[in-house]
């Protein structure tokens, strides 16, 4: 694998794209970003990974993840550039990034190139995760901005070293030579907690998710009590 890009990849590079969460449940703002972000860097994947137990929401029941897993099949079932990882399920214990992103650079292929897709709001509380330091000498990061979002507001990007690398605040480099990148992606206003509430109160879930996963929902009886 290649090292030190600061771009898309180029030629006959090909990108991989990882996109974790809990997906509780995954809605349309989660595939819009996804479908952004593998066209703004011409990723050949773009792939979900499940987390089965996140170590930051311990604090809050989450549905079964068989469940998650079904629903976030019938999702991207007619997108051929998308797929769904079990690497964090078959793992046992708690589902850390650094293992998983380890896990894909020993099984990348020559000219494919990794890349984590990480939210803001992520980005801001990576000096929580386990073993950060070492994730941004692993691959490049793609940082989904939002409006009014700082990213020297990161306390990681001066405590790892990344130097800006463009006038526009959007490009930095690691050390290691990995790069960092700001996305900003069209603003859908739809959050997993609000679905999870609507379906609770037997709320129709048209527009915030795709219909196969709407009819999984209320097939399943899922968030209700």
């Amino acid at each position: 694998m290649e090292m030190g890009r600061s771009g898309p990849p180029k030629g006959k590079e090909r990108g991989i794209g990882l996109f974790g969460g809990t997906f509780d449940p995954i809605h349309l703002g989660h595939l819009r970003c996804a479908q952004e972000v593998g066209e703004a860097f011409r990723l050949s994947q773009v792939i979900f990974i499940l987390a089965a137990a996140p170590p930051h929401k311990r604090d809050r029941s989450i549905i079964a993840t068989q469940d998650r897993w079904n629903m976030v099949s019938l999702a991207i079932a007619d997108n051929p550039s998308f797929a769904l990882s079990d690497v964090e399920i078959r793992r046992e214990g708690t589902s850390y990034s650094i293992e998983t992103i380890s896990h894909y650079c020993r099984t990348m292929k020559e000219g494919e190139r990794l890349f984590f897709i990480v939210g803001a709001d992520a980005f801001l509380e990576m000096e929580t995760w386990k073993d950060y330091p070492q994730l941004f000498t692993l691959c490049d990061f793609i940082v989904i901005s939002r409006p009014h979002f700082d990213p020297l507001q990161a306390p990681v990007l001066q405590s790892e070293g990344f130097k800006q690398k463009d006038n526009q605040g959007n490009l930095f480099l690691h050390p290691s030579g990995h790069s960092l990148h700001l996305l900003k992606v069209t603003p859908i206003g739809i959050s997993s907690s609000e679905i999870r509430r609507a379906a609770g109160e037997g709320k129709s879930l048209t527009y915030l998710v795709p219909k196969e996963v709407e009819n999984y929902i209320m097939r399943k009886g899922l968030y209700r009590g």
